[in-house]
């Protein structure tokens, strides 16, 4: 039974999963923008939600938080260039678009993107 735990196991220890969201993470705020599977997306979205939402907030303190979890480089844009344009925002950065199911093994597809 399920007993209200949350989150999905992506078929990877708890290591890898971490890593996985910190990769996917750093290059959806890189490139604002990212094809990946559907399962891989609806658990990147509360992820990148928060990081945003601490980067709003612009104090040192959570600078640091998001540095511990991401690059400098991604870093520095989501506080400089991402997090300034959600100010009036409340929540909802992020949009998944669903695409066509992938050739090769039928996967789920989705395009996770921040909203303009």
């Amino acid at each position: 039974m399920r007993k209200k735990k949350k989150g999905r196991k992506l078929k990877r220890k708890r290591d890898q999963r971490k890593a996985l969201l910190k990769s996917l993470a750093e290059a959806l705020i890189e490139h604002e923008r990212i094809k990946t599977t559907f399962a891989k997306a609806k658990e990147l979205q509360p992820f990148v939600e928060k990081l945003t939402t601490k980067a709003k907030k612009r104090t040192l303190a959570k600078r640091r938080e998001v540095l511990a979890i991401l690059s400098k480089k991604s870093t520095k844009k989501l506080f400089d260039e991402i997090a300034p344009r959600y100010k009036e925002r409340q929540g909802g950065y992020t949009r998944i678009l669903k695409l066509p199911p992938r050739k090769s093994d039928g996967s789920k597809m989705v395009i996770i993107e921040f909203v303009k």
